[in-house]
């Protein structure tokens, strides 16, 4: 009697992930990818380390498979990208917001939604006047720093920029300074969204630099949520959350698809952020009280050494009546309300 044949499992589809990994939000993009390969059909990886916008380029060209996903944000990539096709039917998904080739389908952050959150988290603060710090390097700054500007105007307010654009030859130090200089020259309280977490750290070392206080002259608030990168900032640096893993697991499941011979109905996919983590550098509102101000720094920098509100009275050579009323009118809550707020966290 003759043994049935079983048939060989189809051979696993290659795969080339040309994400860097010196990110958070590129690591996110990694964290779905692999979530989806582990839920589905396995797939053979091709994913060597690099840095932004600096790809193993010659190695990806000796590479043979079936798919890529990509950050296309470089001319380099894009053309590198268009060679491979040309030698072997490739699918290909962009994980970037960059649009070298038009042509492939793409998954991104909503850049437009990430900036009417930041804008709605400074306006529940009650700021007045407002600031981006972007790097028109990428088109994700760029997509983030109009919407930012256009929500603001559609409000009747207007929008201070620092693009790197302005100061593309310069030394990160000659970079550094600029910032300080644009930063002391902005009216007061600031509310200032940085168009990722590095440039937001870039923000608060100026505002060090230039003794402005954060976040009670300038609050900061940036993207990504590195948590590494915004818990080692002083103070904390405040991040939009983009969802990154969403991302990543939604551009294997399009590519995986296209591999399948499948055609896909839309070219664009884009995911609202997931929410905003607030961290010191935007914990505040837009006070213009100096006294209460003044109050405020005093109880943060002091509330877990056991202060009560007298103490706050005496380091301002004020009444308790005063501190109180004037507090509560621009704060919402009593100083001894606040103390206890700082002291929980």
């Amino acid at each position: 009697m003759d043994r049935p044949v079983r048939s060989s499992p189809p051979p696993a589809r290659r795969v080339a992930l040309v994400i860097e990994a010196s990110n958070a939000y590129a690591r996110g993009l990694l964290a779905g990818i692999h979530r989806h390969v582990r839920e589905h059909e396995p797939w053979t990886i091709f994913l060597q380390e690099h840095g932004r916008g600096a790809p193993p380029l010659q190695a990806l060209a000796r590479w043979q498979g079936d798919g890529v996903i990509a950050r296309i944000e470089t001319r380099s990539v894009a053309d590198a990208l268009e060679s491979l096709r040309r030698r072997q039917p490739l699918a290909i998904v962009d994980v970037s917001a960059g649009r070298l080739l038009d042509d492939v389908p793409y998954v991104e952050t909503d850049d437009a939604a990430i900036a009417r959150a930041a804008v709605q988290h400074f306006v529940e603060r009650d700021f007045r006047h407002f600031a981006f710090l972007g790097d028109d390097r990428f088109r994700w700054s760029v997509n983030r720093r109009d919407a930012f500007a256009e929500t603001l105007r559609a409000r009747g307010r207007a929008v201070a920029v620092f693009d790197r654009g302005a100061s593309q030859r310069r030394q990160r130090d000659e970079d550094d300074e600029a910032i300080e200089r644009w930063l002391v020259s902005l009216p007061r309280p600031l509310a200032l969204f940085a168009c990722y977490d590095i440039r937001g750290r870039q923000a608060l070392d100026a505002c060090r630099r230039a003794g402005l206080a954060v976040p009670d002259d300038v609050a900061v608030l940036g993207v990504d949520d590195d948590e590494l990168l915004c818990g080692l900032s002083t103070p904390p640096l405040s991040s939009v959350i983009p969802d990154s893993t969403g991302a990543g697991r939604l551009a294997a499941g399009l590519l995986e698809r296209l591999m399948r011979g499948e055609r896909l109905e839309a070219t664009e996919w884009l995911l609202p952020p997931l929410g905003i983590a607030t961290r010191q550098s935007s914990d505040v509102l837009a006070i213009d009280d100096p006294l209460v101000v003044t109050a405020l720094q005093f109880i943060r920098a002091r509330a877990c050494t056991g202060i009560k509100v007298q103490d706050v009275v005496q380091e301002l050579g004020t009444s308790r009546r005063t501190l109180d009323d004037r507090f509560t009118a621009r704060v919402g809550h009593t100083p001894h309300e606040e103390i206890a707020r700082q002291q929980c966290k």
